[in-house]
């Protein structure tokens, strides 16, 4: 009975996670031919997307890279991008931190966007799924979506130049976000963070390597963390 349990939370991420193929697709693709214009072959784009697995990173650190940018500064800025990592991580823990340490390292390879988005507001809703009925959630919701973003990094690396760049394929990356973070704007800090960090990027998009995004993240944690703290204070 527990294994027909698992294989059920297992399809049911997997179907759950179905709708983001259509932006992850063209998504990848535009990855791969940006990285093939920039001078990568197809292993070295498809090995960019293997080991970092982060669209909004890969993308900030191959502008940089184009830019010519230091590589401190290459590191430091897809790093900063990828931060909300940690926070997923820290919001995930109590749902599978007590797994065994290798399958907490699969799920940390694995976090990505899309399917920590699904999984938070499963375990949460589904307070009494066990912990193996949460791993095979986890590994479903990301089942469509990891193999798309290799094979369509290889697409578009194939293609490269054929797809011109004016195509339009840059919309599914402001469509998945907006998917992803507009249902989870369910309190007065996170829009205010979201607010605030919006209107700091415009404010900042003059500064050099893409450091205004650096301060506009931070100026948003910092709005939505002190809501927060000024809330609980009054409870």
């Amino acid at each position: 009975m527990a294994s027909v349990g698992v294989k059920s939370s297992y399809w049911k991420g997997v179907r759950d996670a179905l709708p983001f193929t259509l932006v992850i697709i063209p998504f990848a693709t535009l990855f791969g031919v940006v990285s093939s214009d920039a001078g990568l072959n197809v292993l070295e784009s498809l090995g960019f997307s293997i080991a970092v697995i982060a669209g909004a990173a890969q993308f900030t650190a191959l502008q940089l890279m184009r830019d010519e940018a230091p590589t401190l500064v290459v590191l430091a800025s897809a790093l900063a991008v990828n931060l909300r990592m940690a926070m997923y991580s820290a919001s995930l823990t109590p749902h599978l931190g007590h797994l065994p340490l290798w399958k907490r390292a699969v799920a940390a390879y694995l976090t990505l966007d899309q399917n920590y988005a699904l999984s938070i507001v499963e375990f949460e809703r589904n307070t009494a799924q066990s912990t193996s009925g949460k791993f095979a959630y986890f590994l479903g919701a990301v089942t469509p979506i990891a193999p798309f973003w290799y094979g369509f990094t290889v697409v578009g690396a194939l293609v490269g130049s054929a797809i011109p760049m004016n195509t339009g394929l840059d919309f599914a990356m402001p469509i998945a976000f907006i998917a992803m973070i507009g249902p989870a704007l369910n309190s007065g800090a996170h829009r205010m963070a979201a607010l605030v960090a919006s209107v700091a990027a415009l404010l900042f998009v003059w500064m050099p390597w893409n450091f205004g995004l650096l301060v506009a993240a931070g100026l948003g944690m910092a709005t939505g963390a002190e809501i927060e703290r000024r809330a609980e204070a009054r409870a």
